[in-house]
């Protein structure tokens, strides 16, 4: 069981590191994320934090995944 889990920890990893961060390109030129001050809406900060959070996921999984195989 314990392989399982390391290999899905890594695969969680890697999906998060290459699929989340491409969006933010797409999102930073949408017009909804900039107000006519050419301030940040809710609408870019929320899908920001959203890819922090999913990069931040992405190396606790690679450190949970690195912990089990040392063990």
């Amino acid at each position: 069981m314990e392989p399982l889990l390391i290999v899905l920890l890594f695969a969680n990893a890697v999906f998060n590191v290459v699929v989340w961060p491409r969006f933010y390109p797409r999102i930073a030129k949408d017009p909804r994320a900039r107000d006519e001050a050419g301030k940040p809406t809710p609408f870019l900060i929320v899908h920001t934090v959203l890819i922090a959070v999913a990069l931040v996921l992405a190396l606790a999984s690679v450190i949970a995944a690195i912990a089990a195989l040392v063990s």
